[in-house]
């Protein structure tokens, strides 16, 4: 047995992820890596960002970037997926009422409650808009928890 996902184990690793990490490229060419909270659908990923974020202006300037889930501590318990990546700004109202919806399920416990937000921060989050990442060519991954360690003798 190899160390590499089949594509089912793979999307459910991705899809029971907690915290994303997308890349995305400067006009110059150098990648920026940020957290985010996603969520999967028809094996693409969907996340929120602000609509002012230089994320955003990154992804129209170049759509090519990058997203990572990983998990373990101790060498026999790393686990990831990597994805090439197409970005895109979707502004479809259906397909953004639906990401949302599956965001709010996923992550609903795990957010402050509004009303305890400095108003700056509510307003920088108030106008969203929703990233697709749509996977280009063959993902990496790897679970070392495939690796069977021989006993000592």
């Amino acid at each position: 047995m190899g160390i590499s996902l089949d594509e089912d184990d793979l999307w459910q690793y991705v899809e029971e992820a907690h915290t994303g990490i997308v890349t995305t490229l400067t006009k110059d060419g150098w990648p920026v890596t940020l957290p985010t909270w996603f969520v999967v659908r028809d094996r693409r990923i969907w996340f929120r960002t602000p609509a002012k974020a230089k994320k955003v202006h990154r992804i129209v300037h170049d759509r090519r970037g990058s997203f990572l889930v990983e998990s373990g501590d101790a060498w026999t318990e790393l686990k990831a997926v990597h994805l090439r990546v197409e970005l895109e700004v979707v502004h479809d109202p259906d397909a953004l009422e639906a990401v949302a919806a599956a965001l709010d399920a996923k992550y609903a416990r795990f957010r402050a409650p509004a009303s305890r937000l400095p108003d700056a921060t509510k307003a920088h989050y108030r106008n969203e808009v929703v990233v697709r990442a749509t996977p280009v060519g063959s993902p990496i991954s790897w679970d070392n928890s495939r690796i069977r360690l021989r006993t000592a003798p």
